[in-house]
């Protein structure tokens, strides 16, 4: 049983119910995508949480008002326990969520997700192309079986949801993405450029595309958009474009510990899933209860409403908007996690960004070059 914990100051104001619940149930994954927003550390980290603890980490969020449940990774797929998983958290009300690559997914396994009531199931592609697809995976054999399951999951009833992450070594290619998808007959479509986190970040410079492969992109899904509208077509196209890219940050996660609750492989919450490189003390549900991580624990209430924040960001007429940004960018750029997110122009950092821009006209950023994510890696960063 998770154990409740001491408390710690609270914040001017009582946080609400933390609506959206994230379950990374393993950072084990068969894939070694460079852009994975893993922790560059994940072969260190601790034992993974059992069945019952998941259990019970369900069972008290949905008792705080959690309202949805995403059981991600590393690859959900590889715990063997997912189905009484899944019905578990149906049992307790959530509408949930699986977000996968497909590698490890079978008909059957479909067929036991729906049995035990799974809402929904979101679908991983690195590339349109083949062999482009099966390099940035790290297997031969990948594509294929993501082409087999998304059919699968169609067919099993479930909406066709796809997630494509761009970067510079497809985004150009993005019009054959979004007619593969129109092939496997996709109701929903997340064209989302990569965001700089965990490898991603670690591979920037390989990764970022130019400001015009950008435009292009956005251009050629904007006329897909209207072309899908003008026939009535079922199929939403979602295109994200990258913080680089902006000069405004984003609402990261609508606020520090204000609607999301992560949950990491051992157990340590978070309130936003690139948060465990901040040198920020977390809880985690070994020791704590639910209630106290989300309430009263120091990590949750670092960053929540504006006390903590320093010029620009206390004077901005922005900041109930954007609540500075994000914390973690601040920090991989910056070095201070109080920092305003150099994304933003008013940033004493943004020169940051503009140099990054820079960077992605000048850098051609060759595939080979790129570090994959894979457990060899991992120990050899670590070490470092």
């Amino acid at each position: 049983m998770l154990s409740s914990g001491s408390s710690c100051s609270k914040p001017g104001h009582e946080p609400g119910p933390p609506l959206w619940l994230l379950a990374e149930l393993t950072y084990r994954c068969p894939l070694q995508c460079p852009y994975c927003s893993n922790p560059l550390d994940f072969s260190q980290q601790g034992e993974e949480l059992s069945t019952a603890e998941w259990i019970e980490v369900f069972r008290q969020a949905r008792a705080l008002g959690a309202a949805q449940l995403g059981f991600s990774g590393g690859e959900p797929l590889v715990r063997q326990d997912l189905a009484e998983l899944i019905k578990a958290a149906r049992d307790l009300g959530y509408y949930t969520n699986l977000i996968t690559s497909g590698i490890g997914l079978s008909e059957e396994r479909i067929a036991s997700f729906s049995d035990a009531g799974l809402d929904h199931i979101q679908i991983s592609f690195q590339a349109a192309d083949e062999e482009v697809n099966n390099l940035l995976a790290g297997s031969k054999k990948a594509f294929a079986q993501k082409l087999a399951m998304a059919r699968a999951v169609k067919a099993a009833g479930y909406p066709m949801v796809l997630n494509f992450v761009t970067h510079r070594h497809n985004i150009d290619n993005i019009e054959r993405i979004i007619q593969l998808c129109l092939e496997l007959e996709a109701d929903f479509v997340e064209l989302a450029t990569c965001q700089f986190y965990g490898w991603a970040e670690l591979n920037r410079a390989g990764l970022l595309p130019t400001r015009a492969q950008l435009e292009h992109a956005e251009r050629i899904t904007n006329e897909w958009r209207a072309k899908l509208a003008a026939e009535n077509h079922p199929c939403k196209l979602i295109f994200v474009t990258p913080d680089y890219y902006e000069e405004r940050p984003k609402a990261c996660m609508n606020g520090w510990g204000n609607l999301f609750l992560d949950i990491t492989p051992d157990g340590t919450a978070l309130p936003c899933h690139s948060a465990r490189q901040l040198p920020v003390q977390f809880p985690n549900v070994r020791e704590h209860s639910i209630e106290h991580i989300w309430r009263d624990s120091f990590g949750f209430n670092r960053f929540r409403g504006d006390d903590w924040m320093p010029e620009p960001c206390r004077s901005c007429d922005e900041k109930a908007k954007d609540f500075g940004g994000c914390r973690c960018q601040a920090f991989m750029l910056t070095g201070d996690a109080s920092n305003a997110d150099p994304v933003c122009s008013k940033s004493a950092h943004h020169g940051i960004i503009l140099s990054a821009r820079e960077e992605a006209e000048r850098v051609p950023g060759a595939l080979e070059n790129l570090m994959f994510r894979n457990e060899k890696t991992s120990k050899l960063i670590c070490k470092a």
